[in-house]
Order: structure tokens, then C-alpha cells, then sequence
């Protein structure tokens, strides 16, 4: 029953107005001694509350020989701490009437909770205990070593097109450590020790590696007090050392072949672009935007729904710390060759760099970006992800509230000319992931 009662709470959440959607998002922030950066955001709308700590660790932190740590730590952190039972995690906050979950990237570890409000001091609690009392021991490890493991097999070796990221990175990327991906290669998790394990917790998992943000039907003054009790003893952290290898400029084509379990070829084209943040960040988005989003994007119409030479095609730009890439991708349709797809696709890649969009375009464009924007910040736990993801990468949580100014600023002019700034053959990576039928050795 409390569970079915938290999702109609959580229901009630996405009917706010419009007024609402655009008004600007009031939030508090400061810094305990220990260099644990606390955002506080109000908003008595509904009785939910959103716990979060977001930690400044990722893949692109790990030693090259012992890829996939972050994302173990992800799971082996709710394995419990000196005052949570094992196994308990979970229980707890369901038993409460909440949800919980984490996720980690290449470049930062998320973990929250989302709560009815007269429980927020049971997930500040919680955070708290992972932060300094995890339980690191041998049963967890062991534990989460298979579980890992077992995700790694479905989601990517036994998932079709499972490998096409890994495929990329591998390629994309020389001396950079997002060469690797976040899951990593499982044999380095069983090569660790459990002091491979403690160091790597004592290193990042710190208040001064980490930021802490709660939303919704809070008290501002009582919640800066159980900040105080939870968090104002953790002990500070060594500083982290963020120093990584940058990648040198793509000076020639990179082409390779993928052969895996599929039926129908798929084509990618990922181009090396500015890290987030930065001014041709936005209007890459854009472009992305432009190709394939929505039923009425570029690709779609052309490639998909006129010249039916792919079920499905798409392009998106990964928001990475350090220069990341845009990324242009399709699974060709029965019978179509890779180097007619890719064909296709180049040509309106180059459309991009040749024409200005028309003003219909323009339009629709500004439009989805300040449909996404607000839609982002319509749930209590969206608005506290991006305060948090804001503090970390670009240490300016306000963005929230001016961010889509930046993409009111791009024009058409911007569009174009990023396209042939980025969009160059020099700077690509293609991949076509093909069957295994198709090898010949």
C-alpha cells in the first residue's frame, strides 16, 4: 500500500502548471568543513522528498588495468555499512514508501533516494552510512563480482548490438580513458584484491569528492540541521588527483569492421566534439536535435520513411566532462548494404553543413530544447539530478535556471558552422557492426 500510495504521490508531481514548469528553481548552497557541498531545494508542492549524492568518480578514473571499479562500487555500495544489515538497502526505503537507485557514467557515481517527505531523515541517514561506513568485506565483493558479471552478459555480450558503444570508445579514443567503457572488462574485477577495493572507496567515495542535493517538501533551517548531524563528523578526504591523459586531435579517418551476433548491419559515424559546457556544446546538441528527433527529423524522413534504407536511425551527443563525440548510428533494413546507409546518412550530414535550415526548422528546434529543458525540472528528483550534475561538471548549480539562454543564443549560422568545424572526415570514427555470417577472416 505505500508503495501504491508514493506512485500517485509521484503522479501528482507531474501535473504541475505551466507557470509552475517555467518559474524560476530557488535553491541553497554551502560548503560543511569537511568540503561536502550541500544544495538545498524547496518545493511544497507535494509531499515527496529527493536525497541525492552525486560523487566526482567515474570510468575515466580508474587504473587501465582495472577497468570497471566505478561502476562495481555503484552496486557493492549497497551491499550495507556497520549499522545497515546486509541486503538491507532496499528494504529499508521500500519498507518506507520510496525508491532508490544509482547509476554511474565515465565521468561521476549517482546514488538517491525518492521519498514521502516525513522520511528524509532516513535516507539522509542512509547516504550518510554509505559515505562512511560502507560495507567493503569479502561476501560483498564476492557477491557483486557475479552480479556484475552476469549484467556485463546480458545487457552487453548477449544483447544484440550489446558491443556498438564499446566498439566506438575503443576506437574513438587513444591515450584517453574514456576508451573504456563504465561496465569495463570483468576479468579486472576478479583480478582485484579487497585492498585494491578499500583504497579505491577511501580515494573518491569522500565528502570533498562529493556533492550532496535534497528537493522538495523540506524545511530549509531543519534540513541544514540534520546535515549537520549526518555529515558535519565524515571525515575529509585526501584531494583527488583529476589529472587524466587528454586525447591528441584526430588527424585521419578511422574505419573498422565489428562482426557480432546480428542480423542487420548497423552503421556509426561519431565525430570528436568539445567537452559540456562549452559554446559549440549547445549548438551541437541542436544539430543532433535537427537529425534525428522526432518522427520529423532529417534522418527519419529521408533515410527511414522515404528512401527505406534503415529501421531505425538516430544521432545524439554525450554529455562528457572531458571532448566527447557526437554520435550518428542506424540499423540498415533487410537487404540494404552498410555503404549504402552510410551514404545516406553522409549526405544529410552534409546538408547540414551546406544549407541554412529553414525558419520552420529553427522554430521547431528552439522549441524541443525548451520543452526538454523544463521538462527535465517537472519532478522533484529531475530538478535535484541536475543541480547536482550542474555543481560537478561546470560548478555552477544556477545553470538550472539559465542554461536555456545558451541555446537561445545559437543561430542558424551556428548550426552550419559547427557542422563543418566537427563534421569532417578527418575526424570521424565509422563502424560498421556487421553479422558474424559476413566474416571472412
Amino acid at each position: 500500500m505505500k508503495l501504491n500510495a508514493f506512485s500517485l504521490l509521484l503522479g501528482a508531481s507531474l501535473l504541475l502548471s505551466a507557470r509552475q514548469a517555467n518559474a524560476k528553481i530557488n535553491f541553497v548552497e554551502y560548503d560543511l568543513p569537511n568540503g561536502l557541498h550541500v544544495i538545498l531545494h524547496q518545493d511544497n508542492t507535494t509531499p515527496i522528498v529527493a536525497v541525492s549524492v552525486m560523487y566526482h568518480v567515474g570510468s575515466k578514473n580508474e587504473d587501465p588495468q582495472r577497468t570497471g571499479f566505478a561502476h562495481f562500487f555503484e552496486h557493492l555500495l549497497f551491499e550495507g555499512s556497520d549499522n545497515i544489515k546486509r541486503g538491507e538497502y532496499m528494504k529499508l526505503v521500500q519498507a518506507a514508501g520510496g525508491q532508490l537507485n544509482a547509476n554511474t557514467t565515465q565521468d561521476r557515481t549517482f546514488y538517491y533516494e525518492s521519498l514521502p517527505s516525513n522520511q528524509l531523515e532516513l535516507a539522509m541517514w542512509m547516504e550518510s552510512e554509505r559515505m562512511l561506513h560502507a560495507r567493503i568485506d569479502t561476501v560483498g565483493v564476492e557477491t557483486q563480482r557475479k552480479v556484475v558479471k552476469e549484467e556485463k552478459k546480458q545487457r552487453y555480450d548477449n544483447t544484440p548490438y550489446g558491443q556498438l558503444l564499446n566498439v566506438v570508445y575503443e576506437n574513438a579514443y587513444t591515450v584517453h580513458p574514456y576508451r573504456w567503457s563504465p561496465i569495463g572488462k570483468e576479468q579486472y574485477i576478479d583480478q582485484a584484491t579487497l585492498t585494491e577495493f578499500m583504497n579505491f572507496y577511501k580515494t573518491y567515495y569522500i565528502p570533498n569528492n562529493a556533492v550532496l542535493v535534497i528537493g522538495g517538501d523540506i524545511d530549509i533551517a531543519k534540513t541544514k540541521e540534520l546535515v549537520a548531524k549526518y555529515y558535519g563528523d565524515i571525515p575529509k578526504g585526501a584531494p583527488v588527483n583529476r589529472t587524466v591523459p587528454q586525447e591528441p586531435a584526430q588527424t585521419k579517418e578511422k574505419r573498422v569492421n565489428f562482426y557480432d551476433n546480428i542480423q542487420l548491419p548497423a552503421v556509426v559515424i561519431a565525430y570528436h566534439t568539445p567537452k559540456l559546457g562549452s559554446e559549440d556544446y549547445y549548438a551541437l546538441q541542436l544539430v543532433s536535435q535537427l537529425l534525428s528527433q522526432g518522427k520529423s527529423s532529417r534522418f527519419q524522413k529521408a533515410i527511414v520513411d522515404n528512401e527505406q534504407k534503415a529501421l531505425a536511425v538516430g544521432a545524439f551527443s554525450l554529455n562528457n566532462e572531458d571532448p566527447s563525440l557526437s554520435i550518428m548510428y542506424g540499423i540498415a533494413g533487410n537487404g540494404i548494404k552498410p555503404e549504402d546507409l552510410e551514404k545516406s546518412m553522409l549526405t544529410q550530414i552534409e546538408k547540414v553543413k551546406t544549407d541554412l535550415i529553414s525558419d520552420e526548422e529553427y522554430t521547431k528546434l528552439k522549441n524541443q530544447a525548451e520543452s526538454d529543458f523544463i521538462g527535465q525540472n517537472q519532478k522533484v528528483l529531475g530538478v535535484v539530478t541536475n543541480l547536482a550534475t550542474y555543481y560537478t561538471f561546470q560548478n555552477n548549480a544556477n545553470l538550472i535556471n539559465t542554461e536555456l539562454e545558451k541555446y537561445n543564443k545559437i543561430t542558424k549560422e551556428d548550426l552550419k558552422r559547427v557542422a563543418n568545424k566537427y563534421f569532417t572526415k578527418e575526424n570521424s570514427v565509422t563502424v560498421y557492426y556487421l553479422p558474424k555470417s559476413q566474416d571472412n577472416k
